[in-house]
């Protein structure tokens, strides 16, 4: 498919919101769908990296382009990637300052994770803002959402106040995105048609559908 490859990052200024487990995620069921996918790792942890690699030693072949770079070595990466693939999820590291700038500006779409609860919902003011000043689009996901509970419903009715427009997906507190990471996976290669598989899938056509990213004729 040819074209210029779109660019999704994820941002977050609190670690542990689930960052990782979005782009892999999106990642795996871009690339079943029959895109061209690559990973960009920016987050000095390499959750991605050991991802992509248990992925490797599993599989022999990942299906997926993978790539690291500084802060800074965003916009030079992103300008490669965006003529090798039709999709570039980029993880970012769990904080905000200048080095996120590289990133957001070249973004089609800025994903923030926000797990249910009001520490996360805090967190986000900070990439609202820098992505505001870019001018990019964004998209608020309630991640690790427990459906019923008090907290969940006041950190989702909180987040759907803020300016960007909050995804109509959301992914809830599932065992299987865990299990799934540690094997190098994503869901759908798990679960298969599971309830997390399809939370995902809703959440990636939504991308897709904001981005204007082209799927493959079936």
């Amino acid at each position: 498919m040819a074209g210029r490859g779109k660019v999704i990052v994820i941002a977050q200024q609190k670690g542990g919101s689930g960052k990782t487990t979005l782009a892999v995620n999106l990642a795996v069921t871009y690339a079943r769908l029959g895109l061209r996918v690559a990973l960009l790792d920016t987050d000095p942890q390499g959750s991605l990296g050991r991802w992509f690699l248990a992925r490797r030693e599993r599989l022999g072949e990942a299906g997926i382009e993978f790539s690291t770079s500084s802060a800074w070595g965003v916009s030079y990466e992103c300008e490669k990637l965006r003529r090798l693939a039709d999709v570039i999820l980029v993880d970012t590291p769990p904080k905000v300052d200048a080095d996120l700038r590289p990133a957001l500006r070249e973004a089609d779409i800025v994903l923030v994770p926000i797990a249910a609860s009001h520490v996360d919902l805090w967190a986000t003011e900070g990439v609202l803002d820098l992505a505001r000043r870019e001018q990019r689009q964004v998209a608020v996901v309630m991640n690790r959402v427990r459906a019923g509970t008090r907290l969940s419903d006041e950190v989702t009715a909180s987040a759907g106040r803020l300016d960007p427009g909050m995804a109509a997906a959301k992914l809830a507190n599932r065992v299987a995105y865990g299990e799934s990471l540690g094997q190098g996976l994503g869901v759908a290669e798990v679960q298969g048609r599971g309830p997390a598989a399809a939370e995902i899938a809703a959440l990636a056509a939504e991308i897709a559908g904001r981005i204007d990213l082209q799927m493959p004729a079936s």
